[in-house]
């Protein structure tokens, strides 16, 4: 995969949670993923079509979202629930919003379906499309998440 696509949503995910949620996000040396299991127990999922096509998602360990949450909310969270849900699907959002702008100043168009929220521990995430599967993971003092971007030109 060309790293001109992974960049970008390394690049998207830092500024994303150091400005919504006051977050510092140490991004980790990323890999290539070979199964389908979830690092974590919520996740967001983003379709791409355009000049490639697969899923963007963003898996969060359940300690770790919460104080992302609490932080954009400035109240605490104590649970993952339909508030962290949304969240989730809405920092999915913006990161892939981002992150496909970035592309777009390279001369690739990327659009981005209405992202989708899975939850529960263990839970599998399984792209339709051909293309490998890249995880970045990112640490910060409340725990880890992982990105994963799967697209095939």
């Amino acid at each position: 995969m060309d790293v001109t696509l992974i960049n970008p949503f390394l690049n998207a995910t830092l500024k994303v949670l150091e400005t919504m949620a006051f977050v510092k996000v140490e991004a980790e040396k990323p890999y290539l993923k070979k199964d389908n299991v979830a690092q974590g127990d919520v996740s967001g999922i983003v379709g791409i079509t355009g000049a490639a096509k697969g899923t963007i998602s963003i898996t969060f360990g359940e300690v770790c979202i919460l104080k992302i949450v609490s932080n954009m909310f400035g109240e605490e969270m104590q649970e993952i629930n339909h508030e962290i849900t949304d969240a989730v699907g809405e920092l999915t959002n913006m990161i892939s919003g981002q992150a496909r702008q970035e592309i777009e100043t390279k001369g690739k168009i990327l659009h981005g379906a209405i992202p989708t929220v899975i939850t529960g521990k263990n839970h599998k995430l399984i792209s339709m499309t051909k293309g490998p599967k890249i995880a970045i993971p990112f640490k910060t003092a409340a725990g880890n998440f992982t990105v994963e971007v799967c697209l095939e030109e």
